[in-house]
């Protein structure tokens, strides 16, 4: 493990320890890795990884949806950012090609891919249904 995974390791250590008083759902979108994907999305029940790249601006365009979900279902779904320029073995082991991409997992297995910017109204909609 090379220095910039260790600081990684870290921050996600210290955002899963803040996340977990209270509620233990944290207060916002999480950043994942290559190297704490697989533990995110098995801490929670139900959740959303978006994935992203910063030059995207269909990606940019679905940011703030995702901001507002994440408050708003907030302990029924927990949200991630995956940076899938930072992060392509994580990109590469689920075959995102397009992004904005949403990748939803239930009890950890992945249950569905979203392709694309949709409205938060439309999102809000379809990611009721896994509920």
């Amino acid at each position: 493990m090379d220095e910039i995974d260790k600081i990684k390791k870290k921050m996600m250590d210290d955002i899963m320890t803040d996340s977990s008083k209270g509620n233990g759902w944290p207060e916002g979108p999480v950043v994942v890795g290559d190297t704490n994907f697989t533990d995110f999305v098995g801490k929670y029940p139900l959740t959303v990884v978006d994935c992203w790249a910063p030059w995207c601006g269909p990606c940019k365009m679905i940011a703030p949806v995702i901001e507002e979900l994440s408050q708003e279902m907030k302990g029924q779904i927990a949200f991630g950012k995956l940076n899938t320029d930072e992060n392509q073995g994580t990109a590469r082991n689920y075959n995102i090609y397009a992004i904005p991409t949403l990748l939803v997992f239930k009890d950890g297995q992945m249950i569905d891919q979203i392709v694309g910017a949709y409205p938060k109204d439309a999102l809000k909609e379809r990611l009721n249904t896994y509920l």
